[in-house]
């Protein structure tokens, strides 16, 4: 009776929860991905981004397209778009940069980019200007941007 209520609890435990090597394998495999949007400072941005210090002329500093989410902590739509731009900067690791800046610790980038309302989105290409997009969207509607202006063939 013991070794057959040891029996179910296991199985039920694999049922419920998954092995213990499935849950190390997919730690190992997150460890390896890049799934966090990176979070900039004005310095970073001016290194990273672009030097506005330096430069009166939009020129894009990075190798790869990027995108960038200005937000607050305290925004409930940020809040909702945080977990969508983990999703972006995961699924197009390799291929695009996603970088978070809070509008309340680096104002001068906000009002460098005319940032009124967030969440706003600024789209950089690795050639030609940026764009902006204001408000949350989903997940859908962010990949079709990101498609269609920063990976287009």
């Amino acid at each position: 009776m013991k070794t057959c209520k040891k029996s179910l609890i296991g199985m039920a435990t694999v049922l419920l929860f998954g092995s213990a090597a499935t849950a190390q394998e997919l730690s190992e495999t997150e460890k390896r991905q890049p799934m966090k949007a990176i979070e900039l400072t004005t310095a970073e941005f001016r290194e990273q981004i672009y030097d506005y210090t330096n430069n009166s002329e939009w020129k894009y500093e990075g190798e790869l397209p990027a995108v960038i989410d200005f937000y607050a902590t305290w925004c409930g739509p940020c809040k909702t778009m945080a977990p969508i731009m983990e999703e972006i900067a995961w699924a197009y690791a390799g291929r695009l940069r996603v970088y978070k800046v809070d509008v309340d610790k680096e104002r001068r980038l906000a009002a460098l980019f005319n940032v009124r309302s967030i969440p706003t989105f600024l789209f950089i290409p690795t050639q030609g200007e940026p764009r902006h997009a204001n408000g949350a969207m989903d997940i859908a509607q962010m990949r079709e941007i990101i498609d269609a202006t920063l990976l287009k063939q």
